[in-house]
């Protein structure tokens, strides 16, 4: 038996994978140009998979794009909640992924703990795709990418900002710009900085990325500029986060000191006039709406990736 092909993480393949995915993407979605949104893709690449989908964390965009995309292809989507299973309370993740495995083609899992994808991957005899942990999204920044690179063209040598939180999304972005070659300026604030560990991974890969407390400086002469939620759902520590944050918010005057043709990123939902205005988020610099399509195309160039297709 061959081991399976997960995506997990962008630091664990190399930019030849990385660019089959995203070219696999956009092939896929000028291929549907026209067509009906309930029509399977020519040839059907996934007829007959079954792609089981775990969300112990809830989601808009992720449960959307994965269906429609395991749809399109050809295949049928099982949605599964944590009340729907006995993953990590009666049952081992580890066990979970050997029974799952005879049952389905593929899983996708959006949760909290990375540990809990590392396990379900390890004994999964399927692909497993991270649709989401605490710790990164690897998902969110592909389709990101190939929203850049339809709008600036290749995204190799240009220059990235990330304004605020330095969380998971900010750590998927800090292996993109190790694996794809781009500069990454990161403003955050200190005490919201990324994982040192990640830091120092992408020191040790080359990686051009750069941390700073002056948001004004990081977006100066940016291709593009990018925001994420200042609060998580039930985060206790709000107000605090806030203040932190605040220096942090992408507006109007932030944005203009960005590249004239500089665009807007925010993988949404979005606190409307707290990370962004809403000058800014509907402005036109924003491609915030072709990038939460774009999850769609490439989710799809991610499934097709993980059967080789």
């Amino acid at each position: 038996m061959t081991n399976p092909r997960h995506f997990l993480d962008i630091d664990a393949l190399d930019q030849d994978g990385l660019r089959q995915i995203l070219g696999r993407s956009s092939e896929l979605k000028a291929a549907r140009v026209g067509k009906p949104k309930g029509t399977v893709d020519d040839g059907r690449p996934l007829d007959g998979h079954v792609l089981a989908m775990i969300f112990e964390k809830a989601s808009t965009r992720t449960r959307v794009s994965f269906e429609i995309a395991i749809r399109q292809l050809g295949g049928t989507a099982l949605m599964l909640s944590g009340r729907d299973s006995q993953m990590g309370r009666g049952e081992t993740i580890a066990d979970t992924a050997r029974v799952l495995s005879r049952y389905v083609d593929a899983i996708m899992i959006r949760t909290d703990d990375h540990a809990k994808l590392l396990e379900l991957a390890e004994y999964a005899t399927v692909p497993v795709i991270n649709g989401l942990t605490d710790d990164s999204h690897p998902c969110q920044v592909m389709a990101d990418v190939l929203t850049f690179e339809e709008k600036q063209g290749p995204i190799e040598g240009r220059t990235i900002t990330w304004c605020g939180d330095g969380n998971n999304m900010a750590v998927s972005w800090i292996h993109a710009a190790a694996r794809l070659d781009f500069e990454l300026r990161l403003a955050c604030p200190e005490q919201l900085n990324p994982p040192e560990k990640v830091m120092a991974w992408a020191k040790a890969e080359g990686a051009k990325v750069t941390l700073t407390e002056d948001a004004e400086a990081a977006v100066a002469d940016s291709a593009c500029v990018i925001a994420d939620t200042w609060v998580s759902m039930g985060d206790e520590q709000a107000e605090k986060r806030h203040n932190l944050l605040q220096p942090y918010q992408v507006n109007e005057h932030l944005m203009s000191l960005a590249a004239k043709d500089a665009v807007f990123m925010h993988c949404l939902p979005a606190h409307r006039n707290e990370e962004v205005t809403d000058a800014v988020m509907d402005g036109p610099q924003s491609v915030i709406w072709d990038e939460a399509e774009n999850r769609l195309h490439a989710q799809k160039g991610v499934l097709a990736w993980c059967f080789n297709k």
